[in-house]
């Protein structure tokens, strides 16, 4: 082994054992290259229009591909996983659900804070490290480059899944302009399992690997801005912000760990709540619960309007 790649090794190593401190579960390097199979997927994947009205996913089409394009200079791309997993539901199981990832605090900026301190001890071992850190908040295909870096493989659900924590983890990625020892692949292993096509409620995984987004409870429910369809409401499944569906029925999960990141928990209040304490949500207490919430995101007027939605559809059940 030459200087340099010797180098290379022990500063992969180095970022693994320190963002291992920081409490990301697993991390993975990729050489910064451009992602020329995804190309034509994700061409494709746009033109039949299964990213509704996330007219977002349509820009950047290069940076995407190429993180070199994204930030020049870019040598090294990490790849880091964090465990989110909560597996407590409501008191009441017929009030509304919200996917577990938006439990406690925004993730974006938990990590982004990890991610930062992380780049901060780089420089400070290591000198002038250019690069940048990111969650969800850039056009990376994160899990083109999770699966590059070996951190799992990309499911039949079009999540990222690894053979020791299942799914239920945030991703986040480092662009930098080091030369690191890069890790290999791992092998799909779905097999010919179908559970997650198989209980998809609005058949959104059209096919194995490829979901469309346009018909996703996480899309309507968050991304939407219109009004949901009527029809759709059936289909639900009392999900009121995202759905973690695909992800209950993955065998992958059955062994997933609970995270260990406090600010993770939900607020106390959050999973007490009664069916009809959410048709009453009122202003203050969707501050107070979901004060640093992700879900801020779709606001107290697009929850209600997927609360509304789902008693609707409730009350045109026969009963049981």
């Amino acid at each position: 082994m030459g200087k340099s790649s010797h180098q290379a090794s022990e500063r992969s190593a180095w970022i693994k054992r320190k963002a291992q401190e920081l409490g990301f579960s697993s991390v993975g390097v990729s050489v910064a290259a451009e992602l020329t199979q995804e190309a034509p997927r994700l061409e494709a994947w746009l033109k039949k229009g299964m990213h509704g009205e996330m007219a977002y996913m349509e820009g950047n089409f290069d940076k995407r591909l190429d993180p070199r394009k994204l930030l020049p200079g870019t040598k090294s791309v990490v790849s880091l996983l964090f465990n989110y997993h909560n597996p407590d539901k409501p008191a009441d199981p017929k009030a509304p659900k919200v996917a577990q990832y938006a439990y406690g605090e925004d993730y974006h900026f938990v990590l982004k804070w990890k991610l930062k301190e992380l780049l901060k001890w780089m420089r400070a071992e290591w000198g002038d490290v250019a690069g940048r850190v990111y969650v969800d908040s850039a056009p990376i295909m994160e899990r083109a480059w999770a699966e590059r870096s070996g951190l799992g493989w990309i499911g039949k659900h079009s999540l990222l899944l690894n053979k020791n924590e299942g799914s239920y983890f945030f991703l986040a990625e480092m662009m930098l302009d080091l030369e690191l020892e890069p890790d290999g692949p791992v092998t799909d292993h779905c097999g010919s399992c179908t559970r997650c096509l198989d209980a998809c409620p609005t058949g959104a995984i059209v096919k194995p690997y490829v979901v469309d987004g346009s018909k996703c409870i996480s899309y309507f429910t968050i991304e939407l801005r219109g009004a949901i369809p009527e029809p759709v409401g059936a289909h639900m499944d009392q999900w009121m912000f995202g759905c973690d569906i695909c992800q209950e029925v993955c065998p992958w999960n059955r062994h997933a760990s609970p995270t260990t990141e406090p600010r993770f928990a939900p607020h106390p209040r959050l999973l007490d709540m009664t069916q009809s304490d959410w048709v009453d949500l009122t202003e203050d207490v969707f501050r107070e619960v979901f004060k640093d919430s992700a879900v801020k995101r779709t606001g107290l007027v697009g929850l209600k309007r997927n609360i509304s939605l789902l008693q609707r559809s409730a009350s045109k059940k026969p009963p049981q």
